[in-house]
């Protein structure tokens, strides 16, 4: 099963990049491939997690494929935790973790992992993804330095 994995100091604080990150409605205006994002459901749990249920659609040329996931937004603890529910893949989970470094630095885990259902769509997309799923770091960073500001957005690699 393909699986993502890192880990980047960026020069905002861990509330900052949570919130970004959080903020899924706003996934389509920065994230590679998500061409669109509806949230479903939103919950908050006697546990202070907010929890959404939210339909993503990826597309690349003429592939476009919609998946639905359940995202758990731990802010007590700076975690994000996205379970998939329904779609196209067998599998896929993806995890954030926002690890204060000061005032105005974090370390930014994360972490993907995903098998698709369909071998076809796995040959098709497959390489695709891997290449996106890199670029995912980036695009953050880059919406941060436009969300907080730019002087702050240079990153320290971990």
């Amino acid at each position: 099963m393909p699986q993502f994995q890192s880990k980047r100091r960026v020069r905002h604080s861990a509330e900052q990049m949570f919130d970004l990150v959080a903020d899924v409605e706003r996934y389509p205006e920065f994230v590679p491939l998500c061409s669109a994002l509806k949230i479903r459901q939103r919950l908050e749990k006697p546990d202070g997690t907010e929890v959404l249920t939210a339909d993503m659609t990826v597309s690349f040329k003429l592939i476009r494929e919609t998946f639905t996931s359940r995202v758990t937004l731990d802010r007590a603890n700076l975690k994000i935790l996205v379970e998939y529910l329904q779609g196209p893949f067998s599998h896929l989970q993806n995890r954030w973790a926002f690890e204060p470094r000061g005032d105005a630095a974090c370390d930014v885990g994360f972490f993907l992992a995903y098998e698709f259902r369909n071998r076809m769509l796995a040959m098709l997309m497959g390489t695709m993804f891997d290449t996106a799923f890199h670029r995912f770091a980036a695009a953050f960073e880059k919406r941060a330095g436009e969300v907080y500001g730019r002087a702050q957005a240079r990153k320290l690699m971990v």
